[in-house]
């Protein structure tokens, strides 16, 4: 039997010799193993750019959703629910375990100051959001709990608001349209920078019973934010935040529930979850490369065992058995296919690299680079098992030629 040794070098010869073949051959294992790299590097930097939004929250913030919990994307009962009202907020307010709770209401439209308009987030809360979300006064200062129970015309604005509305002027004491009414600037949040979820540099924070009263006409929360007192407690916390809402809302069956639960764990295993299904059905896609790489290289094989008849002939005239020719065979076949993963890696990792890029511009937010060392491993396993499946059966076919008949072969 031929040594292992000679029989990659006699494989090596062979794809030297038809350099421009052996390129066109691997194209379809290139572009496979590129997508697939590069689709495991996007999942896996969104999975850690979103994470890490969440890890800026804190781990023991959970959060109340009006109407039932969506049964899939196109679920959007929750965005016309009225079940989470001001009588829930304050039975909220006797769960020792559940603090800093922050009702939340969204209001549509632009701010204006002299002619100067800016479409920012509209958010009516309380003075706990500051603390929430992280966020520090830079001038002025937060509106108070008197505000909010005055249904004070206030607000506190984002950088952002603050130099598109006034340039270098102060903002504090001025006054600012929100859907016509005037609402008086107390304070503006240091600069912070956009997150995942929404740029804070953009906030326009109002009292939420000034926004439900005057701005919105409802009587009703789009979410309630609040924390639990440890980790430890977070599952008792969600027990209790159930029970007390059931109360409230005179629900005995919890399949009846008009609102759901979510906690930072349980947001990040969903958030998991769809990214991996992302993935699988985007690398389904990229297989389908593969397999016509696969078939490419099956077809070019055997199209090489023709023309090479005769070198068959005269090698098994020398001494080479059956398993020594179909093992060069199958030696140039997973040549060919993990040089293309070889290429698909490093073209799927350059890839990555600009698309992080890109996105970091596009969404505003820092979108990490991430490379799993998995993805490259999986790249040269891939090709290399391509290779294997689609390579055995040229490798056969040369490998039953008899000597005789190859050596008169024209």
């Amino acid at each position: 039997m031929m040594p292992l040794k000679y029989t990659f070098k006699t494989a090596l010869e062979g794809l030297r010799t038809n350099k421009s073949r052996s390129l066109l051959t691997i194209l379809g294992i290139v572009i496979g193993i590129t997508s697939v790299t590069l689709i495991m590097s996007i999942s896996q930097g969104a999975n850690d750019l979103i994470l890490g939004e969440f890890e800026t929250f804190g781990s023991k913030i959970i959060s109340i959703e009006p109407g039932r919990e969506p049964t899939g994307p196109s679920d959007f009962s929750a965005l016309f629910s009225d079940s989470l009202k001001q009588k829930d907020l304050d039975a909220l307010r006797n769960i020792p375990t559940y603090t800093n709770i922050v009702p939340e209401v969204v209001v549509p439209g632009s701010v204006s100051f002299e002619g100067e308009t800016f479409t920012g987030i509209t958010l009516g809360a309380n003075e706990i959001a500051a603390d929430i979300f992280d966020l520090e006064v830079e001038e002025g200062d937060l509106f108070t709990d008197s505000d909010v129970r005055s249904r004070a015309s206030v607000v506190v604005i984002g950088s952002d608001v603050k130099e598109e509305l006034f340039g270098l002027s102060d903002a504090v004491g001025n006054n600012i349209k929100i859907k016509d009414r005037n609402f008086r600037v107390v304070g503006v949040f240091k600069k912070k920078g956009n997150s995942l979820f929404f740029n804070t540099d953009e906030l326009v924070l109002v009292p939420y019973t000034t926004a439900m009263q005057y701005l919105l006409g409802q009587n009703y929360f789009n979410e309630i934010i609040g924390e639990a007192t440890s980790e430890d407690v977070i599952d008792e916390t969600v027990f209790d935040i159930e029970a007390t809402l059931r109360v409230a809302h005179n629900i005995d069956d919890p399949e009846k529930d008009d609102f759901y639960v979510v906690t930072q764990e349980g947001a990040a295993e969903t958030v998991g979850l769809i990214t991996g299904i992302m993935a699988a059905l985007l690398a389904s896609v990229a297989a389908i490369s593969l397999v016509v790489g696969g078939i490419g290289i099956m077809n070019i094989m055997l199209v090489s065992v023709t023309e090479r008849t005769r070198e068959i002939g005269l090698r098994k005239a020398l001494g080479a058995t059956n398993r020594d020719i179909q093992n060069q065979f199958i030696a140039e076949a997973v040549g060919l296919t993990v040089a293309g993963g070889f290429i698909g890696v490093v073209l799927g990792t350059l890839l990555s690299f600009i698309a992080s890029i890109g996105l970091t511009s596009a969404i505003g937010a820092d979108w990490p680079f991430s490379l799993p060392f998995s993805a490259a491993v999986l790249g040269f396993v891939v090709s290399a098992s391509v290779g294997l499946i689609f390579g055995i059966y040229p490798a056969r076919q040369a490998a039953k030629k008899s000597p005789i008949e190859a050596l008169r072969y024209e």
